[in-house]
C-alpha cells in the first residue's frame, strides 16, 4: 500500500439509522481507495457525522467537531445537525464543509475537493457486504428515509425530510447480500418502519421470481425466507402490524418489537400528537401476545412532558403495569429548538421530572426482573458476540445489541463469536440472564 494513499478519518455519532449513513459513506469511500484512518494523526482530513435529535446529542456533535478540529484542522461535517448549518458555523466556522443527513454524495464530492483521490476505483476490492462499524455477524438495515408524521417533540422530519422509502427489491439485495457474507443478525430500522412504502404507493418488484408490494408485511415475509435473526425496530402500533405477529410465531421473523409508544395516558398523547394515538395499544398488545406468547416488546418514554400532571403520570404507570413490556427506557422531556412542544404547555420542573423518571425505572425494572426469571430453567438459543476465556456474552431472541440486556455464558469454551449457540438459562437479575451450554 502506498503511503501517499489518501486517508480519511470518520466519527460516527447519534442512531443506528445515522450508523447506515456513515457504512454507507465508508463504503464508497473505500470503494474509490481512500484508507480510514485509526486516529486524527492519521487522517488527511476527518468527516463527523453528527446527530442532532435533543439538545444533548448537539452538545455531543459540536464538541466532536471541536476535537477534530483541534487535533486534524480538515473537518467535513454531514449529518441532523448539518442541517442547522448555522449552529456549527456559530461555534465551528473553520469546517471545510457542512452537508445535511443522508446526503452521501455531497460528503463524497467534499471530500474529492478537499482530498482527490489517488488511483482507479475500478480495481479496488471491496467486501460485498460493504464497510461496516458493526461485528461482522449482524448489520443494520435501513429501509427507508425520513418521516410523514408530526410529533410536537420531533424535528426529524424538518432535518431527514418526508418518508423516503428504498424499493423492496433493493433493499431485499442488500439484505440477501448480507446474509451470504456471513451475518446472523438483521435488524431492520428506519423512523417509521410500519409505514414502509406508503410514499411509493406500495410499488411491486420482483425478487427472485416472486412479486412483493414495497410494504411492511412483504418485507417481512421475504426477509423470512433468508434463515437468519430478523429483528424489527421502531414499529408504530397500526393495525396492520398484527399480520406480522403470525411469522413471528413461526420462526420465520424473531418474536421482537420495538414500539415506540412514549407514554401512557391519552392527553399526553395528543399533545404529543402521535400517530396511532387513538388506538387501544393494550389490547393490540393482548392481541399479539396471544398470538405468539413468545413476543419481546421494548419501548421508549418520555417522562415529563410539557404539561404532564401527576394524575397523567400515574395514567402512564398503570399503563406500563398493563402491558408489561420486556424492555423499557425512558427520558427527561428536553427542549429541542423548533419543536412545538415547547410552548404547548407549561413546562414540568426539572426535579419534578427527576423524580418520576426514578418511579418509572424502578417499576420498569421489577417488571422486567419479573418477565425474566420465568425463563430460568428453559433452554434458548442465543448469538454469541463475544467471548474471553470460559465466559461469553451473548443476546436471546430479546436482545437487541446495545440498548437491551444480555446473556451471561459460563463453561463457554468451546462456543464461538458470531455463532449460534443451544443455552440453557440458569439465572436472572433486572435485566440480563445467565446461561451454560448445552453439549
Amino acid at each position: 500500500m502506498s503511503r501517499k494513499d489518501p486517508k480519511v478519518g470518520f466519527v460516527s455519532l447519534g442512531c443506528p439509522k445515522a450508523l447506515v449513513d456513515s457504512e454507507r459513506i465508508l463504503t464508497q469511500l473505500r470503494a474509490e481507495g481512500y484508507q480510514i484512518a485509526p486516529d486524527y494523526d492519521a487522517a488527511d482530513v476527518v468527516v463527523v457525522n453528527t446527530c442532532g435529535f435533543i439538545d444533548a446529542a448537539v452538545d455531543e456533535s459540536l464538541d466532536a467537531i471541536g476535537e477534530a478540529l483541534a487535533q486534524n484542522g480538515k473537518v467535513i461535517v454531514t449529518g441532523c445537525l448539518g442541517a442547522r448549518p448555522e449552529r456549527i458555523l456559530e461555534r465551528h466556522p473553520r469546517v471545510l464543509k457542512i452537508t445535511g443527513p443522508h446526503a452521501y454524495e455531497d460528503v463524497l464530492t467534499a471530500v474529492h475537493q478537499h482530498l482527490p483521490p489517488k488511483h482507479d476505483p475500478f480495481t479496488d476490492l471491496v467486501p460485498a457486504q460493504g464497510v461496516r462499524l458493526t461485528p461482522r455477524h449482524y448489520a443494520y438495515l435501513k429501509i427507508s428515509e425520513g418521516c410523514n408524521n408530526k410529533c410536537s417533540f420531533c424535528i426529524i422530519p424538518s432535518m431527514r425530510g418526508r418518508l423516503a422509502s428504498r424499493p423492496i427489491d433493493q433493499v431485499l439485495r442488500e439484505a440477501e447480500s448480507l446474509a451470504r457474507a456471513g451475518v446472523r443478525e438483521i435488524l431492520v430500522i428506519s423512523q417509521d418502519t410500519s409505514a414502509y412504502g406508503a410514499d411509493l404507493r406500495y410499488r411491486r418488484a420482483k425478487w427472485h421470481d416472486t412479486e412483493y408490494a414495497t410494504r411492511f408485511l412483504d418485507l417481512a415475509r421475504a426477509l423470512g425466507e433468508l434463515g437468519i435473526w430478523v429483528r424489527m425496530h421502531y414499529v408504530y402500533p397500526y393495525p396492520h402490524v398484527d399480520e406480522v405477529i403470525p411469522l413471528m410465531a413461526e420462526g420465520k421473523l424473531l418474536p421482537y418489537l420495538d414500539v415506540p409508544f412514549q407514554h401512557g395516558s391519552a392527553s399526553v398523547l395528543k399533545r404529543m400528537r402521535r400517530p396511532a394515538q387513538a388506538e387501544d395499544t393494550l389490547e393490540r398488545i393482548r392481541t399479539w401476545r396471544s398470538i405468539c406468547p413468545q413476543l419481546t416488546l421494548r419501548s421508549t418514554f418520555i417522562v415529563g412532558f410539557p404539561g404532564e400532571t401527576e394524575a397523567e403520570f400515574e395514567e402512564l404507570l398503570d399503563w406500563l403495569d398493563e402491558a408489561q413490556l420486556d424492555r423499557v427506557g425512558a427520558f427527561k422531556y428536553s427542549p429541542v429548538e423548533g419543536a412545538t412542544a415547547n410552548s404547548i404547555a407549561p413546562h414540568v420542573a426539572p426535579e419534578v421530572q427527576e423524580e418520576r423518571l426514578a418511579r418509572f425505572m424502578e417499576r420498569a425494572q421489577q417488571i422486567s426482573a419479573a418477565r425474566l426469571a420465568t425463563r430460568i430453567g428453559g433452554e434458548e438459543t442465543v448469538l454469541v458476540d463475544t467471548v474471553e476465556g470460559t465466559r461469553a456474552i451473548a443476546r436471546s431472541r430479546g436482545d437487541a445489541p446495545e440498548i437491551d440486556g444480555l446473556v451471561r455464558i459460563s463453561r463457554a469454551g468451546k462456543l464461538r463469536a458470531g455463532e449460534f449457540a443451544r443455552v440453557q438459562i440458569t439465572g436472572a437479575d433486572d435485566y440480563d440472564l445467565k446461561a451454560t451450554p448445552i453439549a
